[in-house]
């Protein structure tokens, strides 16, 4: 993700810096990966294998458009995008959830009839393909261990998906291996595809969340404005408004009405005083309008 700009312009936290080569890297390892799945998966005849194959082509999807829009939120502000680019990576979220659930739907309409009309499966070649696939996202997931963008999130749990799945795989096909129960491989299918399905609903819920401008979950309202009019010198608090650019940056606007009138100076320190309690709250950018008691406010009772 981007940097990580307090209110004031050059203060840069750069914890976020290596977003774009983490996916980069994982996108290739699960690009690779996916065009043997394919091939491997029609091979061996087994569709839990070709519905891995297609939740990897959608993570390569995803992680390509991530790794590409996480190099444009790094971006600064513009006269186009006043508050920078950080929302593109909110796009990857949303295109990448979208392929998933389009994907999820085809594989259960593929799986769900071959439990009651099981193919044969050649579960050697089903056990070789799953201890490599648990080795490739496993090392994928390690690559964006260290990832903090709701993108990076989004994109490790997909490869954590693939690797549960992968041994969810490798359990079925040593079954297989041993025992003659067809019926093992599309079930296997249809349980990873509901796990994903459920992870994506979810992860689609919190983008929507952001994109709609919702209170950022962790961050109550309320509990900020009784921080706020803990201050001796606030009286009280409205117009305030709190959301959140990609899910790790946080924006809050308030109107603020001062017990007494303010001198400049003490004016400023109050405003200090404010954004640093706010940060300690994870609130990044602070926009405070102090009033005077008894001053109308045009906002007050507004949106």
């Amino acid at each position: 993700m981007a940097h990580d700009h307090r209110h004031h312009e050059g203060q840069h936290g750069h914890h976020h810096h290596h977003g774009g080569s983490n996916i980069k890297v994982a996108f290739f390892l699960n690009l690779g990966f996916t065009l043997l799945e394919i091939i491997g998966g029609i091979w061996i005849n087994s569709v839990a294998i070709l519905s891995d194959a297609l939740h990897d082509l959608g993570d390569s999807l995803s992680l390509g458009l991530a790794w590409y829009f996480e190099n444009v939120a790094k971006r600064g502000r513009d006269q186009k995008y006043t508050f920078g680019y950080k929302r593109f990576t909110l796009l990857g979220a949303v295109i990448n959830s979208v392929v998933l659930l389009v994907g999820s739907f085809f594989i259960l309409s593929e799986a769900v009839p071959r439990i009651w009309d099981p193919q044969e499966v050649h579960a050697p070649g089903m056990i070789a393909f799953a201890i490599l696939g648990v080795i490739v996202n496993g090392a994928a997931v390690l690559r964006l261990k260290s990832g903090s963008s709701l993108n990076e999130r989004v994109v490790r749990l997909h490869l954590m998906e693939d690797v549960l799945g992968w041994a969810a795989v490798l359990v079925g096909g040593i079954i297989l291996y041993f025992f003659d129960l067809p019926w093992i491989d599309p079930l296997l299918s249809v349980v990873i595809t509901l796990y994903v399905l459920y992870n994506v609903v979810r992860n689609l819920r919190q983008t929507m969340n952001i994109l709609l401008q919702g209170s950022p979950s962790h961050i109550k309202p309320e509990a900020v404005e009784a921080k706020l009019q803990e201050m001796p010198e606030i009286n009280s608090v409205h117009d305030l408004h709190i959301w959140t650019l990609d899910g790790a940056y946080n924006v809050l606007t308030v109107h603020a009405v001062a017990t007494s009138a303010l001198p400049l100076h003490q004016a400023e320190e109050l405003k200090k005083k404010v954004r640093s309690a706010m940060a300690a709250m994870d609130i990044q950018h602070v926009t405070i309008e102090l009033e005077s008691p008894g001053e109308e406010c045009s906002h007050e009772g507004s949106l």
